[in-house]
């Protein structure tokens, strides 16, 4: 195995090397990924609203991504043999309701998935179990992101907004973290010609949900706390 650790996959001390043999792991020489790509979408207007519809197909060939060794903060990239990220995403934004308020809706289904075994990079040299597609680890189903803009008397601005995920990859899968639902919102207000002042909250329920736990990702990750930031703008005349 140490003729792998001296390809053109890695520069390294001997040390990261004798540490991916002890865990049985090695490295390929990386493969160039290649991609093809489709999308058709429709654009529908309508009393000043508009709705979006579209479908899209990425299939990869040596599919680019990233693994760690054993319990440690060491990623190094791989090439899977195969890859496809479909689905389909549909928007609409709204006119301006009663002079004041503006709508706007993103939703997205989509399917991350990929075939074969390692071509490159970190590897443990396993054939894969099947020829089957398998969830990779940034699957994610449902995403939606909802909101509302106003412009409101005395120069201010308030907007909310929601995001819904349904929950990425848990662990090496095939099912999926629980969905997590999560609020924002800011209120700005202009200050005679050049002033500007912004508030904003982030996650401002406070909610703590686990976004995910694979390892590409460098361990568990939780959802953000609460946020809260004030921005002050000035505009120079110029």
């Amino acid at each position: 195995m140490q003729s792998v650790c001296q390809t053109n996959s890695i520069s390294s001390p001997n040390s990261i090397c004798n540490a991916a043999q002890q865990q049985g792991l090695g490295f390929l020489p990386l493969r160039g990924e290649g991609d093809e790509q489709r999308e058709f979408g429709l654009t529908i207007p309508l009393r000043g609203w508009s709705f979006d519809v579209a479908t899209f197909r990425t299939g990869a060939k040596n599919f680019f991504d990233h693994d760690v060794i054993g319990n440690s903060n060491l990623f190094f990239p791989l090439t899977i043999d195969r890859a496809r990220i479909h689905g389909w995403e549909a928007t609409a934004s709204s006119p301006s309701i009663g002079g004041h308020a503006r709508f706007h809706l993103v939703y997205s289904h989509q399917y991350a998935e990929g075939r074969g075994g390692v071509t490159g990079g970190l590897t443990d040299f396993q054939p894969p179990d099947s020829n089957a597609y398998f969830f990779l680890d940034h699957d994610q189903r449902d995403t939606l992101s909802s909101g509302v803009d106003f412009a409101l008397p005395w120069r201010l601005r308030p907007s909310f907004a929601i995001n819904y995920g349904s929950g990425f990859l848990d662990g090496e899968g095939p099912a999926h973290l629980p969905s997590h639902l999560s609020y924002d919102f800011s209120v700005g207000k202009s200050v005679g010609e050049n002033w500007d002042v912004r508030l904003t909250a982030l996650n401002f329920t406070n909610k703590r949900y686990m976004l995910d736990n694979s390892n590409t990702f460098g361990g568990s990750h939780f959802a953000n706390p609460r946020e809260l930031a004030v921005q002050l703008r000035y505009r120079f005349r110029f």
